[in-house]
């Protein structure tokens, strides 16, 4: 995939998500921790809202060890796999939908132009590359409101060709689905659904305008009701706070889904979000482990803006409670190389396996 927009050019200092309470003590930072460690590692339980929200306020300090502790949760509660997926912007551009950060909205003025379905074989032949690389997931993303007959058509017609060619499980991101369409997809083999709810319900308004925050959750209660996994993940650094990332946390546990993967905003020109600053590294570690923390048992995937975010630290975010990466070329400009990646988990040691949600 050809790295079609390049991020905005930043001169601001990157700002941390505004909060509503001052950073805890370092004595209290360090009870909290520790309280959060018996609930998840000795009593095998969920921890409370109070309990999240008391160590998304642990100084910058103590984030270090905050991420140590979402890695042993990580391996407690998930085991050391981690999962390789390759994805491809089969239909881009030209989405009618008004997100604030996407560069293939048509609402806006940017260098991504609408192009048309790619062919049968060119879809195939990426997911062969990707099927080389050892992933076990390979997703089919289209930038559309929702699928058309002719695009369920078309999906339908290559889930089972690639999944027979290659032996990858095959995903589908194909926006907002009809409870028809969603038991479509399942009886056609799709293995997993993606379908983001990107922020909290109070701030999606300042997001998405041309549909609800309802609107997805109702597709991913169709993906879970029809017997899919559900991928379901984050955007950080639009402009929200420090607590409605929590609240975005509820959220997802609502919605309960197998995989989470964590983004984080890569401002494109000619985007309303192009003016925001990037989130600093430190802080997309201690959220990476936060995300981890409140939700043990999903897949939590490294996806878009890890590398412009994080840059040397990505290696950090995988022992902060990542266990799943999106590896190669996003949808509309160019990850690091696959070899990199594989050869930082080589690094840390960390096997490539298939994953599902631990029940």
């Amino acid at each position: 995939m050809s790295d079609t927009l390049q991020p905005v050019s930043l001169s601001r200092k990157p700002a941390p998500a505004v909060g509503s309470r001052d950073p805890l003590g370092a004595d209290e930072a360090r009870r909290a921790i520790r309280a959060a460690e018996v609930a998840l590692l000795d009593e095998r339980r969920m921890l409370t809202a109070d309990e999240l929200a008391a160590l998304a306020y642990v100084p910058d300090a103590s984030v270090p060890s905050l991420a140590a502790l979402a890695h042993e949760v990580r391996l407690a509660w998930c085991g050391p796999e981690v999962e390789v997926e390759g994805i491809l912007s089969a239909k881009t551009g030209g989405c009618p939908e008004d997100c604030h950060f996407c560069s293939q909205s048509s609402k806006f003025d940017t260098v991504v132009k609408a192009t048309p379905f790619l062919d049968t074989d060119e879809v195939l032949e990426a997911a062969r590359e990707t099927a080389k690389l050892g992933a076990s997931e390979f997703c089919i993303v289209l930038a559309i409101k929702g699928p058309d007959e002719r695009t369920m058509e078309r999906i339908l017609e290559l889930v089972p060709i690639i999944g027979d060619d290659t032996g990858l499980n095959v995903a589908v991101s194909a926006g907002i689905l009809t409870p028809d369409q969603a038991k479509r997809f399942a009886e056609g083999g799709v293995h997993r659904y993606n379908h983001n709810l990107e922020t909290a319900r109070s701030y999606f308004p300042e997001v998405v305008t041309t549909h609800s925050f309802d609107d997805r959750v109702e597709t991913c209660k169709l993906v879970r009701q029809e017997g899919m996994e559900l991928c379901s993940g984050v955007l950080l650094g639009m402009g929200e706070t420090v607590d409605q990332r929590l609240e975005l946390i509820d959220e997802l546990r609502a919605v309960d889904p197998t995989e989470v993967p964590v983004n984080f905003l890569k401002p494109m020109a000619g985007t309303p979000f192009a003016h925001l600053p990037a989130v600093e590294p430190l802080e997309a570690i201690r959220w990476i482990a936060l995300f981890r923390i409140a939700l043990p048992t999903v897949i939590l995937r490294y996806a878009g803006g890890r590398e412009f975010t994080l840059g040397d630290l990505q290696a950090m975010g995988m022992t902060s409670g990542i266990n799943a990466l999106i590896i190669g070329n996003y949808l509309t400009y160019l990850g690091r190389s696959p070899q990199e990646d594989l050869k930082m988990l080589d690094d840390l040691r960390m096997p490539v396996g298939a994953l599902s949600k631990v029940l």
